[in-house]
């Protein structure tokens, strides 16, 4: 089996990238192989983690992941998602106690099965050792278990070469767009403040509010597009400038300004915001880094943004909506070039008037934790 060593990082609840074949490949001959580069698929260590690898010709198209134990219908996805992305073979790798892995395995080995999908490979790991769910000879496959060590694998030692990262655990990703603490957050939440401060200044100065409205989004429009110039070319906004930006894109216009543009390499940008941004205000950011990073087939970031999101704000509906694109192992094709146009946008939303700006009045006074997760 041949995979794809810069194959995205997917992850639960579930998500899914497809790797492009042309890229430099990995060649996988054993179980121990496969366990060696199964934390490189997924971007960390697994523990109790069910891992599909879809394959065609032997080439990984797509790896997803969830956390043991399954609730009910889990896995149902994936029959449409075999069909999308022509898979043919599968391997299955659980990672936990039997009672733990063996009815997700079995699950999974079901719908291949049921979608006539070959099970290339089926294993189970726990505490250094792997068993096969498809071999019973004791010579090689003893009751037992096999012991096995992916860090002195030469396929760990050629995934890191080639750059791809296997961090210890989920936490540790989670961690790398954790809010940023220190001296960033305390400057940060000086800016915020003047922002506020400012707003709170030009609405009471306001003497029609529609008016005051349609310059302070169109304000906001124009910091988006130079936002994203800004780091385009290699820079990053200053403090005064991320903390406008943040309360510029609790206005939906703003926000599907950035959507409409979405690029990938646009996600820098946004992971930058979801860190510095004051909690109240990082919905929108998180979002759309979740969105550049679905695009960019890097799901692991996309479910971990989009959690969150909606860990700060559970109605969030862009959130929600990316939430049950990745949980049901959605394609981000089925977005490519559908996105509407600004001047669509303007069309589908009318002209601009105050009842725009209620999200960020509703915000203004909020108060955020002094003391955030590192």
């Amino acid at each position: 089996m041949t995979t794809n060593t810069s194959a995205p990082t997917p992850d639960s609840t579930p998500a899914i990238g497809a790797t492009p074949g042309a890229d430099p490949c990995l060649t996988l001959t054993s179980p121990a192989d496969i366990l060696a580069a199964v934390p490189y698929l997924v971007g960390f260590h697994p523990h109790h983690s069910l891992i599909v690898i879809g394959l065609d010709h032997g080439q990984a198209k797509v790896v997803a992941r969830w956390n043991l134990p399954l609730p009910p219908e889990t896995l149902a996805p994936l029959a449409l998602l075999f069909d999308r992305e022509g898979v043919t073979e599968i391997v299955i790798v659980g990672y936990g106690p039997g009672e733990l892995v063996t009815p997700a395995v079995d699950e999974a080995r079901l719908l291949a099965t049921k979608t006539e999908v070959h099970v290339g490979e089926a294993l189970r790991a726990h505490e250094g050792r792997y068993w096969s769910y498809v071999c019973d000879v004791p010579m090689c496959c003893p009751a037992e278990g096999t012991p096995y060590d992916p860090s002195t694998s030469q396929i760990a030692a050629e995934a890191t070469v080639r750059g791809l990262v296997a961090l210890p655990d989920r936490e540790a990703l989670e961690r790398t767009i954790a809010p940023l603490t220190g001296p960033v957050r305390m400057a940060m939440r000086r800016a915020t403040a003047d922002a506020i401060t400012d707003v709170r200044a030009r609405l009471t100065a306001a003497t029609d509010l529609d008016t005051f409205a349609q310059d302070f989004i169109a304000q906001g429009l124009a910091r988006v597009r130079s936002a994203l110039q800004t780091h385009t070319e290699g820079g990053r906004l200053e403090d005064a400038e991320a903390a406008r930006l943040g309360l510029d894109l609790t206005i939906t216009r703003v926000r599907d300004e950035a959507w409409t543009l979405m690029d990938e390499s646009h996600a820098l940008l946004w992971k930058d915001l979801t860190r510095r941004l004051e909690p109240r205000f990082t919905p929108p950011a998180a979002s759309l880094l979740a969105m550049a990073a679905w695009r960019a087939g890097n799901s692991v970031q996309a479910t971990i943004a989009v959690e969150r999101a909606l860990t700060i704000d559970p109605g969030y509906s862009m959130a929600n909506l990316l939430m049950h694109a990745l949980q049901n192992l959605l394609s981000p094709s089925i977005i490519r070039g559908r996105l509407p146009s600004p001047g669509e946008l303007d069309a589908a939303m009318g002209p601009t008037h105050g009842a725009w700006l209620l999200p960020l009045v509703n915000l203004l006074d909020e108060e955020d934790p002094q003391d955030l997760p590192g």
